[in-house]
């Protein structure tokens, strides 16, 4: 008996078979994910998710039923309205500007603190700025205007912080304290006490022997990694300023670091440098654990950032070519097309980063 299926049926089943195999390419499977692409009759297009999961996870909270009545109920998933129908970040084109910092020079770093309720930028002009969120949003409200301008207060910038004498590079709130940390072009890496207002001097400070270009802070708070013009990558003890090194010469970069990053639960973190080299290396013994060599074909690569559930790294070279790599198959998974390329230039390049939900890489 042949079977015949509805355009909604059809239509359906492409979008499970899609879960299905980015599910797979997620958990680590490319060879059974790529199989069943073979096998099928429509193109699949996806990348890896866990979306899959965290709906049938979802769906078993929801009803509070077994694993066996989620995959024998007759609508257990409505993949049309909760999957494709939903996402919580809204289309590349409706970004808005909410605010624009006071800078007198290019900003040419920002970072978020672990709640979420400040911002802190840094700028070509020395300055760093910490800035609340709340009152950024509630300058872009209507009717707010004037009541704000009577009133200093409620203005977003709450600290200014002065005490680079370069351009600041980096910047990293404390997960505990309210402490940020910087790296600059003055070859210092400084300390600052945002909890006093009246305090705008770094409470401490560490002397590097070349330009600060990138730092990373351990989920602890205890430890940072500093990245130099200088191509050994460096461990320091917080409060102790005692500086680390990996034992072994030949795991580090053989140029100037552009980018460090810990991943989620900081037992690994990552490094891009001029040389061209991406490296992966563990967070406890300062090995270098996996190596893309040239992986934008030998142009300096300016960032590598982790996802957040640390499996893949988005990474960006000085050409403006961008690619998002697969730890567990040490490949590159996809080199996205369509970015303006411009021969290498060192003035060029801007890194790609995740939108908050990671639906999109921005550049």
């Amino acid at each position: 008996m042949s079977k015949s299926y509805s355009k909604n049926s059809y239509k359906s089943r492409e979008e499970l078979y899609n879960l299905i195999v980015s599910q797979l390419f997620y958990d680590g499977y490319q060879t059974v994910a790529t199989s069943l692409t073979s096998l099928l009759n429509f193109p699949v297009i996806c990348t890896p998710s866990d979306k899959l999961a965290n709906l049938v996870t979802k769906n078993y909270e929801e009803r509070n039923i077994n694993n066996y009545d989620i995959y024998t109920s007759a609508d257990c998933l409505d993949f049309e309205e909760e999957f494709y129908g939903k996402t919580s970040s809204p289309e590349p084109g409706l970004y808005e500007t909410k605010y624009l910092t006071a800078h007198k020079g290019p900003c040419r770093v920002v970072h978020f603190s672990p709640d979420g309720d400040l911002i802190a930028t840094g700028s070509l002009d020395t300055s760093i700025k910490i800035l609340n969120v709340d009152k950024i949003m509630m300058r872009s409200a209507p009717n707010t205007q004037e009541i704000l301008q009577q009133n200093s207060e409620n203005h977003p910038v709450i600290r200014t912080l002065y005490d680079h004498i370069g351009e600041v590079t980096s910047l990293q709130f404390h997960p505990t304290a309210p402490i940020i940390i910087s790296g600059s072009k003055d070859c210092t890496i400084k300390v600052f006490d945002y909890s006093k207002p009246t305090l705008k001097k770094a409470i401490k400070y560490i002397q590097e022997c070349e330009p600060v270009n990138t730092i990373s802070l351990h989920t602890s708070g205890d430890y940072i990694l500093v990245g130099t013009n200088h191509p050994t990558l460096r461990l320091y003890n917080l409060a102790t300023s005692q500086c680390y090194v990996s034992p072994q010469p030949l795991d580090q970069h053989t140029q100037a670091l552009n980018s460090i990053m810990y991943n989620y639960e900081s037992r690994i973190y990552v490094t891009s440098a001029d040389d061209g080299d991406i490296k992966i290396w563990d967070g406890i013994s300062n090995r270098c654990i996996n190596h893309f060599p040239r992986a934008h074909e030998g142009f300096p690569v300016i960032s590598a950032y982790f996802s957040k559930n640390g499996k893949y790294i988005l990474s960006t070279a000085r050409d403006g070519s961008i690619k998002l790599w697969e730890l567990s198959a040490s490949r590159c998974l996809i080199a996205y097309s369509g970015v303006v390329c411009n021969s290498g230039s060192p003035d060029f390049g801007s890194p790609a980063v995740f939108n908050h939900t990671e639906d999109f890489s921005l550049y």
